[in-house]
């Protein structure tokens, strides 16, 4: 299975990093935003924040919006009928990303320094938020240099299961399809995705699918396996 292969090329949610996306209904999102100096009353930023997540959640779906996802500050312009100022923008930005990411567990970043023992790692990950809170939890878990390329797709709104994410990051290793293999919990973002750009792909989290393959229950797994 991993005969001439020289990368993996990783998702990032339900893969290495858990507990994302915290937009459920008894979310209250002005803890973080008074946290950090905002100003709107706690309902209407809780309005905006839901209003925001649900015009980009319908928009992730659709392919049409695959090579054109919408911007975070322009779904908040799109969803609000005032004028905001740029640092009420930049707050709401921020309790945003506060509530999409998630967390890395030890055993997992320890399973990504096992994993770089043998392959190049590469990154292929969907955020809706700019990725500055991404790369700081990275650098908190000890990650931060294990990977040699990274597309996230707030940096150019495109999104899996696009095959140009994958295509970016062999651009970055200067490798072939044929050396990588796709890592990620989703049959249709990450299978999809990297069946289109002609990369095998392995799916953890119990996902299953007759092109994939192999199925592990989690990266660990996986990593043991190798």
């Amino acid at each position: 299975m991993f005969a001439g292969k020289r990368a993996l090329l990783l998702d990032m949610n339900g893969t290495f990093m858990f507990g994302e996306d915290r937009f459920g209904d008894s979310e209250d999102f002005s803890v973080h935003y008074f946290k950090i100096g905002g100003t709107l009353p706690q309902g209407e930023i809780n309005r905006i924040v839901r209003a925001v997540y649900g015009y980009l959640d319908a928009r992730y779906a659709e392919e049409n919006y695959r090579h054109r996802f919408p911007s975070l500050d322009s779904a908040i312009r799109e969803v609000t009928d005032k004028t905001l100022s740029e640092d009420e923008i930049n707050k709401i930005v921020d309790t945003f990303a506060f509530h999409e990411l998630g967390y890395i567990p030890n055993e997992y970043a320890a399973a990504l320094h096992k994993l770089r023992q043998r392959f190049m790692l590469a990154a292929v990950i969907d955020i809706w938020a700019p990725k500055t809170a991404w790369l700081r939890a990275f650098e908190h878990a000890g990650i931060s240099g294990l990977f040699s390329a990274t597309s996230f797709s707030s940096d150019h709104g495109i999104v899996k299961p696009s095959p140009k994410p994958f295509d970016l990051v062999l651009g970055q290793l200067e490798m072939a399809s044929s050396e990588a293999i796709v890592v990620g919990d989703s049959p249709r973002r990450d299978l999809g995705g990297a069946k289109s750009a002609g990369i095998d792909c392995i799916l953890v989290g119990g996902a299953e699918h007759p092109y994939a393959l192999k199925s592990f229950n989690n990266l660990l797994e996986l990593c043991n396996a190798i």
